[in-house]
């Protein structure tokens, strides 16, 4: 915007306005500049050529969409037909009296019992983690409720924190306490 107000002040863009303006073949050919088109050599055929946008990521996208259906989509829907019309749900039989079943074999579709059996964790080592991870919470309430206890019995008996008392070691202070001596022998009274 600044540019053009600059170029109308200085007058050089409304003189170049007006050639444009007098000259029909400038003023065409600013209008083919316009629309994007370009004028072919040659008689025959269209005498204009359209200059378009490019179409190549809408091609790329539809290229990749149909690897993908191929790749993935496909292998699935027939791995999922042959599921369902060859091999079907599950009946319920009749169990032996010493047999206990998979976790597994109490999905109907086969499907189902492929990733319970393959993909997805055991339920009952699943319920035994959740138990453990119980326990240890019910573990550190317990501790958080102790200290806090400790911390109340401090509070009210006047006491300092015993556990952040650091026993200092003997024998550096009988060390300590001969270089003393001997300095004192030294030195005389």
């Amino acid at each position: 915007m600044a540019i053009f107000s600059s170029l109308a002040r200085s007058g050089q863009f409304s003189a170049r306005l007006g050639v444009l303006l007098s000259n029909p073949a400038l003023l065409q050919a600013s209008k083919n500049a316009l629309t994007g088109t370009r004028s072919m050599s040659g008689g025959h055929g269209p005498k204009n050529f359209t200059i378009t946008p490019s179409r190549f990521q809408w091609h790329k996208f539809k290229d990749m969409f149909h690897y993908y259906i191929m790749v993935g989509l496909i292998p699935v829907g027939a791995v999922v037909f042959y599921a369902n019309v060859f091999v079907g749900p599950a009946t319920l039989t009749e169990t032996p009296e010493d047999y206990t079943p998979k976790h597994w074999e109490y999905h109907r579709h086969p499907i189902t019992r492929f990733i319970a059996r393959y993909i997805l964790p055991n339920p009952q080592q699943e319920y035994e983690k959740m138990l453990h991870h119980v326990y240890e919470e019910n573990e550190k309430a317990q501790i958080r409720a102790l200290e806090k206890e400790v911390r109340a019995k401090m509070a009210e008996r006047n006491d300092y924190q015993s556990y952040y008392y650091r026993p200092a070691i003997g024998k550096y202070h009988r060390v300590a306490k001969e270089a003393a001596d001997e300095l004192e022998a030294l030195r005389g009274d």
